[in-house]
């Protein structure tokens, strides 16, 4: 049975996404098994998911996946290239394929650049334009066109040069399958085909208009789920910042070139995490590293514990199809329940995170515990599910 790996995010799941899965069934076959490793209750851009994990997982499921488990705290809040090599060593050991949009849906030229990257001369020209004060992805264009390499600018592309670039570095068995990722990453206003995540968000977070551009697979799932925001969870945020120590400031992972002494500055003066921001933003330092420094911080997270590798990998969602994938990958103990108790430090820090992300909801912060209630969701069949919906009829 082929089996087709997607690292995504989900937030929220859209009419791209369910499109992804129409088109790997239409390439491989209708039989074909797709499994997803999705971001938990914090993803790549250093916030917290619009919608919990399980809610995200089983909408999916709902929507053509047939077996989603989660990618570890530890690798959602990577940078890029640590976000995609964690996905890939997940997805290794269940697939032979790994699917991803791209703005460059052209596998040879991603597989170019993935070498071009991995070169031994490639770190020395990066250090070069990186002692110029140009930002990492800068940086890292120029360094590839001094080599004459086009460097990916656009997020996907970015991504999907990293996807590839883990295969090579893992020897991982799975073969890129690109496809094209139309419409904009950012778009504020959604595309009424292609929409972007960031605008379905907005309109979640607004609390209305966000139907339409969701599968309606999805709509039940997603209706009556508390949303969650960074905005939500601010105080908690600054009153973190405010008490850490020099200690835990310099641990922070992203803190490099004296940004965590900045950062830890700017936290004793500022009122707002928007002025917190805007006050250490620089050309150098993105958005997106100073909200993953900055979450990693309210979580707890040191350069330690971000580069450790997760001794197991959370089941959220499945089908019969993604169980008999599960029955299979059984013995190597890596895939757990998502209730499941394990003796071992990180599942600690699981459930410190899960409370946590309880302060980031709109409506009123959720008790300790809520992350925990939470278990995995299984999805029979369509075709049974119908049967059992006209039997109870």
């Amino acid at each position: 049975m082929k089996t087709v790996g997607i690292i995504a995010e989900y937030n929220p799941l859209h009419l791209g996404h369910k499109g992804q899965f129409d088109r790997i069934r239409q390439e491989f076959g209708p039989d074909t098994a797709i499994v997803c490793a999705m971001s938990g209750n914090y993803v790549q851009r250093g916030e917290p998911a619009v919608l919990d994990k399980t809610l995200r997982a089983s909408a999916a499921v709902a929507c053509g996946a047939d077996l989603v488990v989660e990618l570890p705290t530890t690798v959602s809040l990577s940078s890029a290239e640590g976000f995609a090599s964690g996905g890939v060593g997940i997805l290794s050991q269940v697939c032979d394929t790994l699917c991803f949009g791209a703005e460059t849906a052209d596998p040879a030229r991603l597989t170019q650049t993935a070498r071009a990257l991995l070169s031994p001369g490639f770190p020395s020209l990066l250090r070069q334009e990186l002692d110029k004060g140009l930002s990492f992805p800068a940086a890292r264009a120029a360094a590839l066109a001094q080599m004459g390499q086009n460097a990916p600018t656009l997020p996907n592309d970015i991504l999907a040069v990293e996807y590839c670039k883990a295969i090579l570095v893992q020897n991982s068995p799975l073969v890129p399958f690109p496809i094209l990722r139309e419409g904009s990453y950012h778009a504020q206003a959604p595309d009424a085909r292609n929409p972007s995540a960031t605008a379905v968000r907005r309109l979640l977070l607004a609390g209305g208009g966000w139907q339409p551009y969701v599968p309606e697979s999805a709509r039940a799932v997603f209706a009556g789920g508390k949303t969650h925001a960074l905005a939500a969870g601010e105080r908690a945020i600054l009153a973190r910042l405010r008490v850490m120590t020099e200690g835990e400031f310099e641990a922070l992972p992203y803190g490099g070139e004296g940004l965590w002494r900045k950062l830890m500055r700017v936290s004793r003066e500022c009122a707002t995490l928007e002025a917190l921001f805007a006050a250490v933003k620089s050309k150098r330092y993105t958005r997106t590293r100073l909200n993953r420094m900055v979450m990693c911080a309210f979580l707890g997270i040191s350069v330690e514990t971000l580069s450790a590798p997760a001794p197991y990998v959370r089941v959220l969602a499945f089908n019969e199809k993604g169980r008999a994938i599960l029955s299979a990958a059984k013995k190597s103990g890596f895939f757990r329940n998502a209730g499941q108790s394990i003796r071992h430090p990180y599942q600690e820090l699981e459930r410190r995170w899960g409370d946590l992300y309880g302060l980031f909801c709109t409506e009123a912060p959720e008790t300790p515990g809520a992350e925990q209630r939470r278990r995995v969701v299984f999805e029979p069949k369509n075709a049974e599910r119908e049967m059992r919906k006209s039997r109870d009829a």
